[in-house]
């Protein structure tokens, strides 16, 4: 068996903080973790298109709070906060069907400063290439040029896998270039998985991307 383990939960506590932030007691526990898989399975289908790199949620005994970081506030938001409120609106009414009781729900968007240097962003960048059709190669190899390109970025890793172009066995391509020490934890690695959905099948898309080294003192941790 091998020792792989996700870059994000490899650096918990060290560098990087957790996505859903509350405390349970009991049986508590179980109902507010099925609640939190329910509500990101339903954004991300909801928020498909719009870049979200990721989803954090914060509770507690009054309050229900959503954090979007996006790389387009702007849809998102919509004109004059329409789209926002009707994003609560839907995500309230999702609530309610699940039984799922909330005083005060607040739904906040963070925009994404370097899209190129976020791993959630430049994977869906990749997926949107792959499902408009467009030769798998050449989407990986402009986006590695795009994210090499930016200043913050040290060293990327880009993997796909399924039926590459439709043939009707299944591979796995890569593309690395610079540096990624997986295995140093002040490594600021950020690591991102998504699905690209084709008419012939699914292809897995994973993008890792070497930020550099985070030294901060102990107690303090970086939000990402």
């Amino acid at each position: 068996m091998t020792h792989t383990v996700h870059p994000y939960g490899h650096r918990l506590g060290i560098i990087r903080g957790w996505r859903s932030r509350w405390f349970s007691r009991g049986a508590d526990y179980k109902l507010f973790l099925k609640q939190d898989v329910l509500i990101r399975g339903f954004l991300e289908k909801r928020l498909k298109g719009l870049y979200v790199s990721s989803l954090e949620i914060e509770r507690n005994g009054k309050m229900f709070k959503i954090i979007l970081k996006t790389a387009r506030p702007g849809m998102v938001i919509g004109r004059q906060g329409e789209g926002t409120a009707k994003l609560k609106s839907d995500v309230e009414h999702f609530m309610r069907k699940h039984a799922m009781q909330v005083k005060e729900l607040r739904i906040e968007i963070e925009e994404v400063r370097s899209p190129e240097s976020d791993a959630g962003v430049v994977a869906l960048t990749i997926v949107e290439g792959l499902e408009k059709r467009l030769a798998f190669r050449r989407v990986i190899k402009q986006t590695m040029d795009k994210v090499m390109a930016n200043r913050n970025v040290l060293g990327a890793r880009f993997a796909i896998s399924g039926r590459l172009g439709g043939a009707e066995m299944s591979r796995k391509e890569e593309l690395k270039r610079g540096m990624l020490p997986l295995q140093t934890f002040r490594a600021d690695v950020d690591f991102s998985k998504q699905t690209a959905i084709l008419p012939y099948g699914t292809i897995g898309v994973k993008v890792w991307i070497y930020r550099g080294e985070v030294f901060v003192d102990k107690g303090q941790q970086k939000n990402v």
